[in-house]
């Protein structure tokens, strides 16, 4: 539940505190700067934030990727470089926020959840994405290093499709449209898995089978709180309603909402699947206990009379004709043998067998 609800570290803060909500990191932050225009293209890592301050008033499109947020005074100084409200910058190193769009004419704040999947222990792994999106300049924000922003990067270097020929706003489509397909690995991930518990359901369900459903029902709360609010923020930004959206990039918009709407769909199937999968295991257990019943009742019907036949002989009475009869013994057992015979094949024609 740790993933689901954090404890605030600003409570008593006055608003607008910058303070890191996530674990705590060691290593540094790494800040890469790409400026590109149709024409032109550079890449570099940078040292000190102040080098990407000149970049702020170019023509061209400038990206400035940060990887950690857990320096808060790069966070801050960057923020009052490209003005940046306070509150915002507190939203970026807090790491438990939910998907959002806040806009302030001229720039806009999306917030996302970019999110893996840990095949090790078959849990998803989320990372806040802050995007703040102005007129030739796109601020990221990430918790770590590593993305899925690698093809994006490989367009620009390759100036292949329009996205060179585009302003900030496209680059910015380009990074939410890679965030919503991952989104679509990790479902074939999961429904991958729904698979596998399906089939251990129906051959031999288990008490491993009703923790792997419960702990994909916890897994599929997670990546609905994660993805749900998405569907908001998509909306908003294809209505065309901010001046730093252009008519161009409204349509492809639209089409990352439909996809968003799509893996939503997807998720309540799942979650519907998983609910489904938690009723077909109680039933499979109770009709394995009642089949190990049916059997120990049979078991019990035929020794009935058996039991019977074996305690009326064993009563001690001195006048028992059978008892001084030479084939006696031999005669119970046939009968007992017989009796227990028919019974079974009276069982098997009524297939309780």
């Amino acid at each position: 539940m740790s993933r689901l609800f954090r404890k605030s570290k600003t409570v008593g803060l006055p608003p607008g505190t910058v303070v890191y909500t996530g674990d705590k990191k060691a290593e540094k932050i790494k800040i890469t700067l790409i400026d590109y225009d149709e024409k032109q293209f550079q890449e570099r890592e940078i040292i000190n934030i102040e080098e990407c301050f000149p970049f702020k008033d170019k023509p061209s499109v400038t990206w400035i990727n940060i990887d950690g947020i857990h320096e808060t005074g790069i966070i801050e100084k960057i923020g009052k470089h490209f003005q940046v409200h306070p509150l915002l910058m507190e939203d970026v190193v807090s790491t438990g926020q939910r998907p959002k769009l806040e806009d302030f004419e001229s720039y806009l704040f999306i917030v996302l959840k970019m999110l893996y999947f840990n095949q090790d222990g078959k849990t998803i792994e989320a990372e806040q994405l802050s995007l703040i999106l102005g007129d030739n300049f796109l601020i990221s924000f990430q918790e770590r290093e590593g993305d899925i922003f690698n093809p994006v990067r490989e367009l620009l270097r390759k100036a292949k499709g329009r996205i060179r020929k585009s302003g900030a706003d496209y680059l910015a489509y380009t990074l939410i449209d890679a965030v919503v397909d991952n989104y679509f690995i990790i479902l074939e991930k999961l429904g991958e898995n729904l698979e596998d518990i399906e089939d251990e359901l129906v051959t031999e369900p288990a008490a491993e089978t009703l923790m792997d459903i419960h702990n994909m029902k916890r897994e599929m709360i997670f990546l609905r709180k994660s993805v749900w609010p998405l569907r908001e923020v998509i909306s908003s930004l294809e209505r065309g309603q901010s001046a730093v959206i252009k008519e161009p990039t409204l349509i492809y918009l639209k089409d990352v909402y439909d996809h968003t709407i799509q893996v939503m769909d997807t998720i309540e199937t799942f979650r519907d699947m998983v609910s489904g999968m938690l009723d077909i295991y109680l039933s499979s257990i109770s009709n394995k206990m009642n089949e190990i019943m049916k059997v120990l009742t049979i078991i019990a019907t035929i020794f009935i009379p058996l039991t019977f036949i074996a305690g009326l002989y064993g009563m001690n009475f001195e006048y028992m004709p059978e008892l001084s009869w030479k084939w006696g013994y031999f005669a119970i057992w046939i009968v007992m043998i017989v009796i227990g015979a028919s019974m079974m094949l009276y069982f098997r024609r009524k297939r309780w067998l």
